[in-house]
C-alpha cells in the first residue's frame, strides 16, 4: 500500500484545507518570493543572525521571568510564547516598512518564519526543556544529605565524583545565595559564582547534552521526509505562523489581520484577559472565570468517581490549535480522556479496588494508579508502528549509508542521509559509552537510551502531529524498563545513573528539543543553503545551553534556590532520588496489576493501529490513547471537544469552503491568546507580579 493514502493524519475535508496552507485567506494565491529565473531566494545571513541574537535573549530573560518573578512562562510548551510574541511584531514592524518604503529589502516572510524557528529551539532549552532542573539535579544528594536524611551513608558513596560540584560552599550558597547578593549587580554575582566548582560537571555533562541533542538532529533528518513527503504528516502548531508568512510574503498581511472572521476570534481572548488582567492589578474589576471546577458534581464513588476531580479550563489558543487539528485526532483525545475516567469507577463497580500502593517504585511525572501503566505498552506498540511504516525509507537509508558509491545528494533535509546515520550510530554509541563509565553496565546503558530516544521519538509524534501545545509524559522510559527487568538488572550505581540521565533530557517534555526540532525539519523543508541552516541550528542550541546555564547560575547565587519559583523543580528532583535509595533498599519488581495494564495498553493500541491503519473509515487516533492519563489532557481535554464539535459542525453544515473562511476565526483565537500572553508578560516584567494567561 501506498503510505500516502494509508495515513489517516488529516481528514478529507481537512486536506482539503492544507492545500490552500499556502493561501493567507480564501481566494488570495500566495508563493514564497522568487528570484527571476523562477527560483526560490535563499535565507540571508541577516535572518540566521537576528534569530540567534533573539534567541539569546530570551534564553538570558527566561531564568528571571519564570524563576524570579513567576510570569508567565516565556518558552513553555511546543508552541512557546516569546517567539510568537516577537515574531509578530517583526512581520507588522517589518510590513509597514515594506508599504512605506518600497524599495526596502528587509526580511522576507521565510526569513521571519526561520527566526521564530530559532527561538523556538532555543526557548525550552532555558527553562524545564533543561536548565530548570539541572543544577538542583546535581546538588540534591550533597545538600539534602546535611539536613538529617540517610543520603549521606546510601547515596552520596555512590555518586561518580566528575559529575557532581566537590564543593560544599558552592552547593550551599546556590541554595542560600550568596552573602550580600541581592544587592551586588548582576555582573558582581557573576563574578562571584564559584565558576571553578561547576566547570568539570558541567564540561563532563556538556558532552552528554550535546551529544544528545546532536543525536535528535540527525535523528529528524533521517525521519523528516518519511513524515513531510510521504504521510504528509499535518503540523497544527505551525498553521498560524505559515499562514502569516504566506501573507506577508503575498503582500496580504494587512488583508489576512483585517479579515473580518479573523477579527471577531482576536477580539474574544484580548477582551477576555484584558479584564481578567486588570482584576488582578485591581480587584475591584468584575473576573470572568476560565476554570470550572465540575468535579463536585460528580460522585467520590461509583461508576463516574474518576470524574470527582474534573476542572474546565477555558483557553482560546488551545480551542484554536484543535480546530486545527485533523477531526480524527480531536476526537481521539477527548474521547479517551472521558473513557480513561470511566475506567477507574467501572473497576470499582466490579469489585476490582486495586490500591494505589499496587503500582509500586515508579518514575512517572504524573503517575499515580496502577491503571495508567496501560501506556506502557502503548508506547512501545506505537513505536513499533511507526518503525513499520517507514521500513521503506528506512531501508533506503540504510543502504545509503552502507553502500561504496556516493550517495545521491540531499535535496529537503539538512544533510546527507548518510552523515545523519553515522552520526545517529556514533552519537548513539558515545551517549552509550558515557553512561558505561559512570557505572551504567553496559547492556543496561544500551536499553537506557534505546527506551529514552523511543518515548522521545513517539512524543514528538503525539505533540506535532496532535496539535498538543502543551504535553507531559505519564510514564517515565525507565519505568517500562524496571517493570520487564527489574531493579537489580542496573545495579545500584547504575540505577542511580539512569534516574539522573532520564531527568536530566527525558523525563520533562514539556518543552522539550525533539519535538521543536521536527517543527523546524518541517518550517526548514527545501531552505537554502542547507549547510548553512544546520550550522545555526547547532549553533544555536549550543550557544542556548551556555547562556541558560549563566543566566540561571547568576540568579540562584544572587536570591538563593530557596527564594525562588522552584518547588516543583525540587520536589521531582528530591522524588527521584528518594525513590531510588528506596529500590537500592529494597529491590521489588512491579506488581502483577502493572503487568496487566501494560499487556492490556499494548493489546488496544494494536487494534488502534490496525483499525486506523486499514480502514479509512475508522474515526478514532491512536494519538488519542497516548495521551488518555496524560497531566495535559486534564488541562487540554475541554479545548479538544469544543475544536472538534466546531470543525465537526463546519463540516457538516458547509463544507470545505465554509471550513477555510472559519479557520481564520480559530486563528484569530490563537494570535489574540498569545498577544496579550505577550503584553501582560512583559507588563509582569516590571511589575512584582504578573497576570498568568497559560499554565506554567
Amino acid at each position: 500500500m501506498n503510505p500516502i493514502h494509508t495515513i489517516k493524519d488529516i481528514d478529507m475535508e481537512n486536506s482539503e484545507s492544507r492545500v490552500e496552507n499556502g493561501k493567507a485567506c480564501a481566494g488570495n494565491g500566495l508563493s514564497a518570493p522568487t528570484l527571476s529565473d523562477g527560483h526560490e531566494m535563499p535565507i540571508r545571513m541577516r535572518a540566521l543572525w537576528i534569530g540567534f541574537f533573539l534567541a539569546m535573549l530570551i534564553c538570558a530573560i527566561t531564568p528571571f521571568n519564570n524563576v524570579y518573578r513567576s510570569a508567565t512562562p516565556l518558552g513553555g510548551g511546543h508552541f512557546p510564547l516569546a517567539p510568537f510574541y516577537i515574531l509578530f511584531w517583526l512581520m507588522l514592524v517589518t510590513y509597514g516598512l515594506k508599504k512605506v518604503f518600497s524599495k526596502w529589502n528587509g526580511l522576507t516572510g521565510r526569513e521571519l518564519l526561520l527566526i521564530w524557528i530559532l527561538m523556538v529551539i532555543a526557548s525550552g532549552i532555558a527553562y524545564t526543556g533543561l536548565v530548570r532542573t539541572f543544577f538542583i539535579n546535581l546538588t540534591a544528594p550533597q545538600h539534602f544529605a546535611r539536613l538529617g536524611s540517610r543520603w549521606a551513608e546510601e547515596l552520596l558513596p555512590l555518586l561518580p565524583g566528575g559529575l557532581y560540584p566537590q564543593s560544599p560552599e558552592a552547593v550551599s550558597s546556590l541554595y542560600d545565595g550568596l552573602a550580600g547578593g541581592r544587592s551586588m549587580s548582576w555582573w558582581q554575582v557573576f563574578q562571584q559564582v564559584p565558576w571553578d566548582a561547576w566547570a568539570r560537571p558541567i564540561a563532563i555533562w556538556g558532552i552528554f547534552i550535546f551529544t544528545c541533542y546532536f543525536v535528535m538532529l540527525c535523528m529528524i533528518n533521517i525521519l523528516s521526509r518519511q513524515a513531510i513527503e510521504s504521510e504528509r504528516m499535518n503540523f497544527p502548531l505551525l498553521r498560524v505562523p505559515q499562514l502569516m508568512q504566506e501573507a506577508y510574503d503575498g503582500n496580504a498581511l494587512g488583508r489576512f489581520l483585517t479579515d473580518r472572521f479573523l477579527l471577531t476570534g482576536l477580539m474574544i481572548p484580548v477582551a477576555l484577559h484584558l479584564i481578567n488582567g486588570l482584576n488582578f492589578y485591581v480587584p475591584s474589576v468584575p473576573q470572568i472565570p476560565t476554570l470550572i471546577l465540575a468535579g463536585p458534581y460528580f460522585p467520590k464513588y461509583g461508576l463516574f468517581s474518576g470524574f470527582y476531580k474534573l476542572k474546565i479550563y477555558i483557553y482560546p489558543a488551545f480551542i484554536g490549535f484543535a480546530f486545527l487539528t485533523s477531526m480524527q485526532i480531536s476526537l481521539s483525545c477527548w474521547l479517551f480522556f472521558i473513557i480513561g475516567g470511566l475506567l477507574f469507577g467501572l473497576l470499582a463497580v466490579m469489585g476490582y479496588d486495586i490500591p494505589e500502593a499496587a503500582l509500586g517504585i515508579t518514575f512517572g511525572p504524573t503517575l499515580s494508579r496502577p491503571e495508567e501503566t496501560q501506556t506502557i505498552g502503548a508506547y512501545a506498540v506505537f513505536f513499533l508502528f511507526l518503525f513499520w511504516l517507514a521500513r521503506y525509507h528506512l531501508l533506503g537509508i540504510l543502504r545509503d549509508a552502507v553502500r561504496s558509491r556516493r550517495p545521491d545528494p540531499f535535496h529537503a533535509e539538512w544533510t546527507s542521509s548518510r552523515f545523519a546515520f553515522w552520526g545517529f550510530f556514533l552519537g548513539s554509541v558515545l551517549i552509550i559509552g558515557w553512561c558505561a563509565y559512570f557505572g551504567l553496565p553496559l547492556l543496561p546503558a544500551f536499553f537506557v537510551v534505546c527506551a529514552c530516544f523511543m518515548v522521545m521519538l513517539v512524543a514528538s509524534r503525539v505533540i506535532c502531529q496532535g496539535g498538543l501545545a502543551y504535553f507531559t509524559l505519564t510514564d517515565a522510559p525507565l519505568d517500562g524498563l524496571l517493570f520487564i527487568f527489574g531493579p537489580r538488572f542496573f545495579g545500584s550505581i547504575g540505577l542511580l545513573i539512569s534516574v539522573v540521565v532520564q531527568k536530566m533530557l527525558f523525563l520533562d517534555l514539556r518543552e522539550s528539543l525533539m519535538p521543536s526540532l521536527l517543527h523546524a525539519g518541517q518550517v526548514t523543508y527545501r531552505m537554502n543553503p542547507r549547510k548553512m541552516l544546520i550550522g545555526a541550528i547547532m549553533i544555536t542550541i549550543m550557544a542556548a545551553v551556555v547562556v541558560s546555564f549563566v543566566a540561571m547560575l547568576t540568579l540562584c547565587y544572587k536570591f538563593g534556590i530557596r527564594e525562588l519559583d522552584l518547588d516543583w523543580a525540587l520536589r521531582s528532583t528530591v522524588s527521584g532520588y528518594e525513590n531510588v535509595q528506596t529500590l537500592i533498599e529494597s529491590p521489588m519488581h512491579s506488581g502483577k496489576w502493572v503487568l496487566i495494564f501494560s499487556l492490556v495498553g499494548a493489546v488496544v493500541m494494536l487494534m488502534l493501529v490496525v483499525c486506523y491503519h486499514q480502514f479509512y473509515w475508522w474515526p478514532i487516533h491512536p494519538i488519542g490513547y497516548l495521551v488518555t492519563y496524560s497531566s495535559a489532557m486534564r488541562i487540554l481535554w475541554f479545548s479538544f471537544f469544543v475544536g472538534w464539535l466546531c470543525n465537526v459542525l463546519c463540516m457538516r453544515y458547509g463544507g470545505v469552503q465554509l471550513f477555510k473562511r472559519v479557520r481564520l476565526f480559530f486563528v484569530g483565537l490563537i494570535i489574540g491568546d498569545f498577544f496579550m500572553a505577550g503584553t501582560w508578560a512583559v507588563i509582569g516584567l516590571f511589575r512584582n507580579s504578573s497576570y498568568l494567561v497559560f499554565p506554567g
